[in-house]
């Protein structure tokens, strides 16, 4: 029932821009916290960005804060990822993930094992 389709990834220069995309099916953005991960093999798992989509309350992991907007619109019940000036670090697999919002604010960021609905992934690929 429930799914999260994540869009948006491709190849960009270095200093380029890439806007993703999370859609939500089987739920509503009201009450759930959605956020974007990243992963590249061998290393953890990490927070990008989150949003509560009751209140639209943002969270940032500081190496994005400044170049990544994380955004929604309830009418269209999706969420968004405006990515500005990538730099060589932030290649990677990125997911939209969903849960219900507990209240944890910017601690969401370091709980990904809390989330519940995890989408399958976009490639974000960083290229000169």
């Amino acid at each position: 029932q429930v799914q999260l389709v994540e869009s948006g990834g491709g190849l960009v220069q270095p200093g380029g821009s890439l806007k993703l995309s999370c859609a939500p099916s089987g739920f509503t953005l009201d009450y759930h916290i959605i956020g974007w991960f990243r992963q590249v093999p061998g290393k953890e798992r990490e927070g990008v960005s989150c949003i509560s989509g009751s209140d639209g309350s943002t969270y940032y992991e500081d190496s994005v804060k400044g170049r990544f907007t994380i955004s929604k619109d309830n009418a269209k019940n999706t969420v968004y990822l405006q990515m500005n000036n990538l730099k060589p670090e932030d290649p990677a697999r990125y997911y939209c993930a969903a849960e219900f919002d507990t209240g944890w604010g910017s601690s969401w960021l370091t709980r990904w094992r809390s989330m519940e609905y995890w989408g399958n992934g976009t490639m974000v690929t960083v290229s000169s």
